[in-house]
């Protein structure tokens, strides 16, 4: 007999954590499915939509700097609709958690149980995510928690997950590797320490293709400008774009 799977929402970044999570979460769905319900399987959820944080001003991904457009067809990709929380920009941290009080209103309204989250490790992240869900009748799962960031990153590319790099922390890793694919040849060039996955910030990504994909989309790096102490490359349509506002969070 198999327990009764959760409605949940998946934080969407646009990258290839928040990507593995959304095929990690299917692949327990699909195994509670067919009757597999032992350990993880049994908290198979049903995910109802991606909840992507959006800079209004500059209608971009924040933090990735990804295009809306291309984050509109990453999410035809993988088949699920978008909730998006729009943002200003520059952005207070009491403007934040009220944009997503609001959303956490309605996902409590249309019955949303879970929200995912594709952090690997970063306790403080864990901790805040669980204080601002609590009493919201929304709880946090962390499907990615603690696994060997070196052991998952060789999995997502033997997966075949494709991902470009959209931002750099020039601190932490070389601003040259803003604008490149996310492959085993970049990360045998980041610095010691780095972590391969960019969970402490080194870099963002956006995803293009893999086993949670539909159909591959195609892009090509665009301008490259550095602010605030980032650099961000900005990802185009290969068929072409319009050059558009530089990236910028």
């Amino acid at each position: 007999m198999t327990r009764p799977r959760k409605r949940g929402l998946l934080s969407w970044s646009s990258g290839k954590d928040s990507a593995w999570t959304l095929h990690v979460l299917r692949e327990r769905a699909a195994a509670a499915a067919d009757g597999h319900v032992e350990g993880q399987a049994a908290d198979a959820i049903d995910l109802c939509g991606l909840l992507t944080t959006v800079n209004a001003t500059h209608d971009r991904v924040a933090m990735h700097a990804v295009r809306r457009t291309l984050l509109a067809e990453q999410a035809r990709a993988v088949g699920l609709p978008l909730w998006e929380v729009p943002i200003p920009s520059p952005c207070t941290n009491e403007q934040y958690e009220a944009a997503m009080a609001e959303v956490m209103t309605r996902a409590s309204r249309e019955g949303v149980q879970v929200m995912a989250f594709g952090d690997l490790f970063l306790e403080d992240i864990r901790a805040y995510r669980e204080e601002k869900l609590a009493g919201t009748g929304v709880a946090p799962v962390f499907p990615l928690w603690r696994l060997p960031t070196d052991a998952l990153a060789e999995t997502m590319l033997q997966a075949g997950l494709e991902a470009w790099i959209t931002a750099v922390d020039p601190e932490q890793v070389p601003a040259e590797l803003c604008g490149r694919r996310w492959d085993r040849e970049l990360i045998a060039e980041l610095p010691a320490g780095a972590d391969p996955c960019g969970e402490n910030g080194e870099f963002h990504t956006f995803v293009v293709d893999g086993p949670m994909f539909r159909e591959r989309l195609d892009v090509r790096p665009g301008e490259v400008v550095e602010r605030e102490g980032f650099v961000y490359a900005d990802l185009l349509p290969a068929s072409g774009a319009p050059a558009g506002q530089s990236p910028t969070v």
